[in-house]
């Protein structure tokens, strides 16, 4: 345990506060735990990096802090009615889709290696925005409807597509758990 991995486990464990503070309707509070934990983020992957400290454990807990951290929010966001639900189920069924195809990889022997994909890169950081957008317009008062429409377009749109994506590269980049080894 170093301190990039204390620092993405405390990303991990700030989600349950993210979501009671949404409960509660606190959400200028919850917009800027939501801000902190992006900066965390940025900083667990600097310091991993420059100082070479990244691990195997730090390969999985990064991404599942941060995926718990937008599918939190967008599943409170969404139950509260401040997000359209359907675009919810589309979030959430993109990262069970690739959850699934891991674990029928495995089963089947093999082990699929998502390589990060712009596309998916792109979906991130429109997730993000939508979600700090909500966050920020629920807590302060200020939102564009017009805005948050179109982000809400374009994170449907880069949902589908980096769903896609993944799926097409784990059909031609899976690998026999023997060839690893």
């Amino acid at each position: 345990m170093n301190l990039p991995n204390l620092i993405s486990l405390a990303r991990l464990l700030s989600v349950p506060l993210a979501i009671w503070l949404m409960t509660r309707g606190v959400f200028d509070w919850a917009f800027w735990l939501f801000v902190a934990a992006g900066a965390s983020d940025a900083v667990d992957g600097f310091i991993a990096k420059r100082f070479h400290q990244k691990t195997e454990l730090g390969r999985f807990l990064d991404p599942f802090a941060d995926k718990a951290l937008l599918i939190g929010v967008y599943v409170t966001l969404g139950v509260m009615g401040h997000l359209p639900s359907w675009l919810v189920i589309l979030v959430v069924a993109r990262d069970v889709l690739l959850v699934g195809c891991t674990a029928i990889g495995l089963l089947m022997g093999q082990v699929l290696r998502f390589e990060p994909l712009r596309i998916s890169k792109a979906n991130t950081l429109f997730q993000i925005v939508l979600a700090a957008l909500m966050l920020s317009s629920l807590g302060y008062g200020v939102a564009d409807e017009t805005l948050i429409d179109v982000i809400c377009g374009v994170v449907a749109a880069t949902t589908v597509l980096s769903g896609v994506a993944y799926l097409h590269q784990w059909a031609g980049r899976t690998q026999s758990v023997e060839d690893i080894r």
